[in-house]
């Protein structure tokens, strides 16, 4: 187990290498950092060459790359171009926490959601439940997450508190906070958490449920079920403890390579609710032409994306023995 992650972590630290020389010189391309001199026309020549210099825009491109690359490695991310020179680590900082909480929310729903439809689907196989949760699931995997996100702002947010005749929305369709909070409220934070969550969940529900349904369908047709039967378990210990664990295999591998992508594939969603994580972040960055926090934010995401296809080539090994590398 030890040798394998090792190779795997041989091979992912040139892939991220080749993906920060790709990120640096496209950043490059799209945002220049001598565009903040046109904020102060008045600016002089001393003054200009003063903030060229300061920045390495004339050295050669291995060079700056070389310079920006030690000093990521280190833990020094830069500062900011647009954000009055602030550090550009605690932006990041901030965003990378709000995107976590998001993704551990969604996706901790759409296990045990997902879960629960797909086994009660493989046990009533044929039934009225298991045609209705296919055809739920096939519904939710067809549908966008920014037409859903934009469906449960006007329902939550206009519609349901028209008809209900209240003032403010029972959801609030914006930010992680309501105006004027003060402090760490854990139900405003909840409340706002909400419809974000719940437009990641609905397609990780749909996917999750057809993942289990399938599991269990192999799994509950295999020798080892029909032992157990024999033996004299009753049925739920059966479904629980031999069909439900040995299922659960595809399913947590597959949740954890989606924690990695969900990091990195959250630009719409946030966008949609104004949540300030990392995709809205990477999104203000590349519009304001900061491009020390877009290689920051395509960095991070990046090794999270690798770190979390390790975690689950890993979780898998553990969970199915007969599969240990050694």
């Amino acid at each position: 187990m030890i040798r394998y992650a090792a190779r795997r972590l041989a091979v992912t630290a040139p892939i991220l290498l080749l993906i920060s020389l790709a990120t640096f010189w496209a950043a490059g391309q799209i945002a220049s950092p001598a565009a903040q001199l046109t904020v102060n026309p008045r600016i002089s020549a001393e003054a200009r060459k003063a903030y060229i210099d300061s920045l390495g825009i004339e050295d050669p491109f291995g060079t700056r790359y070389l310079t920006w690359l030690g000093n990521f490695v280190t833990g020094d991310l830069g500062t900011s171009l647009v954000r009055n020179g602030q550090d550009v680590w605690p932006f990041v900082e901030r965003a990378m926490a709000n995107t976590l909480v998001l993704v551990a929310v969604a996706v901790a729903f759409s296990v045990a959601a997902g879960l629960a439809i797909g086994t009660l689907s493989a046990i009533r196989r044929g039934t009225l439940i298991d045609h209705g949760a296919t055809a739920v699931s096939f519904l939710g995997i067809s549908i966008p997450p920014f037409w859903l996100g934009l469906m449960l702002q006007l329902f939550f947010g206009l519609y349901l508190a028209n008809w209900l005749g209240v003032g403010p929305p029972l959801l609030p369709t914006a930010g992680i906070y309501s105006p004027g909070q003060q402090g760490f409220d854990m139900i405003d934070r909840a409340r706002h958490l909400a419809l974000p969550a719940m437009t990641l969940s609905l397609q990780l529900v749909a996917v999750y449920s057809r993942y289990m349904r399938a599991s269990m369908l192999d799994v509950m047709g295999s020798d080892f079920i029909r032992t157990a039967r024999a033996k004299g378990l009753r049925e739920p210990a059966v479904v629980v403890r031999h069909g439900v664990r040995n299922a659960l295999i595809p399913v947590t591998t597959q949740a954890a390579v989606d924690v990695g992508l969900l990091v990195g594939g959250l630009i719409v969603t946030e966008r949609v609710f104004q949540y300030p994580g990392m995709g809205l972040l990477f999104l203000d960055a590349l519009n304001a032409g900061d491009y020390p926090i877009l290689l920051a934010t395509v960095m991070i995401v990046s090794a999270a994306v690798f770190l979390m296809n390790l975690a689950a080539d890993l979780l898998y090994a553990v969970l199915d023995p007969r599969i240990r590398r050694v």
